[in-house]
């Protein structure tokens, strides 16, 4: 009669406590996949309709630029910029890379100055596991700047560490230091924090903050709102109007302690409305906020490769306007477009940005 022999540590999992965890973890596994939750995406995401794509804001600049692109592959990704400026906070001249693949994503810049900075993203296998890292070294004191991150995207949850600055040659930890994590409730609504702590030196006391996020997508409207224990509270709404109009609403309020934490409390906000308009061969965006603030921008294709681009801003409280101008040239290889031609159904790579 052939025996059997268990390991010694094989009670460690099997025993009436280990079974009945197991068990309530795989009913609550069933549970969840029936609910048929999506992933939310990341916390730092919750407002990505009005904040990134909306509102004029992330794309308005001052001055005179010209940008020339030349792509010579796109999968994998591949691609040269040189970008010639002259305006507030441009330098006149930079060289930017970029490289991404199904792996790999890979972006660095240098411009006239010598200031250096780059991305590195790297996708572990086919996992949904991605680390990112973040860099900039200036040719000033106070400019360098390292960052790392690590996200997972699981099926109906997002997860993700950073450290910014981290270090431990001060004789103890120093840096900042956030947690994120935002879940899927039901197929409609999210719900996350972020925590964050930070120490700038040792002869300062560490800082400790949590967040409280919440995110609501319907049909066509997105509702999402943003809580910091500090006395800050940030809420947008977004609602796609027709096919080519969307709309949004940015609302932040501060609710800070004035004269130390026991004096009374200084209440700040500013509301900002925004819309954007796409037509065939254009996008306008327009937005106006509560301190009498207005913006316009307009991107054109006037031809092929070439884009232009207009961004005005008024100060109705100050009397202080700004005006951009800019150009855009994109040039591709011969051999390429043949290829783009020849192959005009075949997908690009899934680039972990």
């Amino acid at each position: 009669m052939a025996s059997t022999t268990e390991s010694p540590v094989a009670f460690l999992t099997k025993n009436p406590l280990v079974s009945g965890l197991s068990d309530v973890y795989n009913s609550f596994q069933e549970r969840r996949a029936k609910l048929g939750l999506s992933n939310p995406g990341n916390v730092e995401g919750v407002a990505r309709e009005v904040q990134r794509d909306v509102l004029a804001s992330g794309f308005m600049f001052s001055g005179i630029r010209a940008e020339i692109t030349k792509m010579t592959s796109a999968n994998p990704l591949f691609q040269v910029s040189h970008q010639f400026a002259l305006g507030e906070r441009m330098q006149p001249y930079s060289i930017a890379a970029m490289y991404g693949s199904n792996k790999m994503f890979a972006q660095g810049n240098l411009d006239n100055e010598g200031a250096l900075s780059g991305r590195f993203n790297w996708r572990w296998g086919n996992s949904s596991h991605i680390t990112k890292t973040q860099f900039n070294v200036g040719s000033e004191t106070g400019q360098d700047m390292t960052q790392f991150e690590h996200e997972y995207t699981g099926s109906d949850f997002t997860a993700s560490v950073k450290a910014v600055h981290a270090s431990l040659l001060d004789r103890g930890l120093t840096g900042i230091y956030i947690g994120q994590y935002l879940q899927s409730v039901t197929p409609k609504l999210a719900l996350g924090l972020e925590a964050l702590w930070q120490r700038a030196d040792m002869s300062q006391p560490p800082n400790a903050t949590v967040s409280y996020v919440a995110r609501y997508k319907s049909a066509d409207w997105i509702a999402s709102a943003q809580f910091q224990e500090m006395g800050g509270l940030q809420m947008t709404y977004w609602r796609r109007l027709s096919e080519r109009v969307q709309a949004g609403v940015d609302t932040t309020l501060s609710f800070a302690a004035s004269g130390g934490l026991m004096g009374p409390p200084q209440k700040e906000g500013i509301t900002t409305f925004g819309a954007k308009y796409d037509f065939r061969m254009s996008t306008f965006r327009a937005q106006i906020d509560t301190n009498g603030k207005m913006g316009v921008l307009l991107e054109k294709r006037v031809g092929g490769p070439v884009t232009m681009t207009f961004a005005a801003e008024v100060d109705h409280v100050t009397k202080q306007h700004k005006l951009g101008l800019g150009v855009s040239l994109e040039s591709t290889e011969q051999e390429f477009q043949e290829q783009q031609e020849a192959l005009p159904a075949q997908s690009g790579p899934n680039i972990p940005f």
